[in-house]
């Protein structure tokens, strides 16, 4: 019933849609990152009823071509800034921002957000940007270099994880020659501060 507070379709149809447009790998992921989403919702104070249908649909543009990503967020009118147009990665999270308000009917303005910037981040971001944010980088499946410490980290303290999260993406993009993007620019400066007290 979690989806139907939130949506026009209910769970079962929501993951049949999920089915139709992404690869095994990718639903499982979407599962793993609504099911995170909830643990680290319930341990921080965000809503995890919300965390866990953001968590569910934040990947649902990832499948889809890149030029129907973009027709997308096009159609509805946002102009993107030449470091974001430059970046593909990002368009998926914002053309599923516009998807799930235009096909799923959702309104909720903190879950569109959430869908939004889970890739990029932004400075400011509300306790389940935060969570969606997090929680699709450490969800269960993620095996990338230093992915359980990131995921101990996390538990630990949720800024502290998503400051050495921030450092990673940032300096993986720049290794691979690619832009950051404004809003990944302005997480980064906003936690650039933070010290990682965690120790295993």
């Amino acid at each position: 019933m979690i989806c139907e507070k939130f949506s026009s379709m209910s769970e079962e149809e929501i993951k049949a849609l999920l089915k139709s447009r992404m690869n095994a790998h990718r639903f499982e992921h979407s599962l793993n990152v609504a099911e995170r989403a909830v643990f680290l919702a319930e341990k921080y104070g965000a809503d995890s009823e919300k965390a866990y249908f953001a968590g569910l649909v934040h990947d649902v543009c990832k499948g889809i071509p890149e030029a129907e990503q973009l027709s997308i967020i096009e159609e509805a009118g946002i102009a993107l800034d030449e470091d974001t147009r430059r970046s593909p990665a990002l368009w998926h999270s914002i053309a599923g921002a516009v998807y799930i308000q235009k096909e799923l009917s959702v309104t909720d303005g903190d879950i569109i957000n959430a869908v939004c910037y889970h890739t990029s981040g932004r400075a400011n971001m509300s306790m389940l940007e935060k969570v969606v944010y997090m929680a699709d980088l450490t969800s269960a499946e993620r095996n990338y270099p230093d992915a359980e410490y990131t995921r101990k980290l996390t538990d630990y303290s949720l800024d502290e994880g998503i400051a050495y999260g921030v450092r990673w993406i940032a300096g993986d993009l720049k290794k691979r020659g690619l832009p950051a993007g404004k809003d990944t620019e302005a997480l980064f400066d906003e936690y650039k501060n933070v010290e990682i007290t965690y120790k295993e």
